[in-house]
């Protein structure tokens, strides 16, 4: 079975950063990789997402500028590396494989694309 960890959440006041880590306990390559975060009452909804193995990587308009994921696929890990963060950016955040072996992940943006999941980091960014 597939499982991924996640680290790096905590508290930081607006404009400050984090950096999210996620390691996985098998090879993820040609599988889309997602971190999603879901705030009190809203939608889950992505906020970055890359085809393991590969360097294209995809954002949410509010992600764009501000964060970048990334891999190191020796270690089985993937980031989510969070700069000049908001309140609004408060939320659990979570780490996820695709279900499918893919080619590109441009239209994996929906949760249910995705069939791993870590436990969750909370993120909490105050004003």
């Amino acid at each position: 079975q597939v499982q991924l960890v996640e680290s790096g959440g905590g508290s930081v006041p607006a404009g400050g950063s984090l950096n999210l880590s996620c390691t996985v306990s098998e090879t993820y390559r040609y599988y889309c990789m997602g971190w999603f975060r879901q705030a009190p009452g809203k939608e889950r909804e992505r906020v970055a997402n890359i085809l393991g193995g590969h360097g294209t990587e995809y954002y949410s308009d509010s992600a764009k500028g501000r964060f970048t994921i990334s891999q190191d696929n020796s270690q089985r890990t993937v980031y989510l590396q969070m700069n000049n963060l908001k309140p609004e950016d408060t939320a659990i955040y979570y780490c996820a494989r695709g279900k499918f072996y893919r080619t590109g992940c441009s239209n994996d943006l929906h949760p249910d694309s995705y069939g791993y999941w870590g436990q969750g980091t909370q993120v909490t960014v105050s004003s």
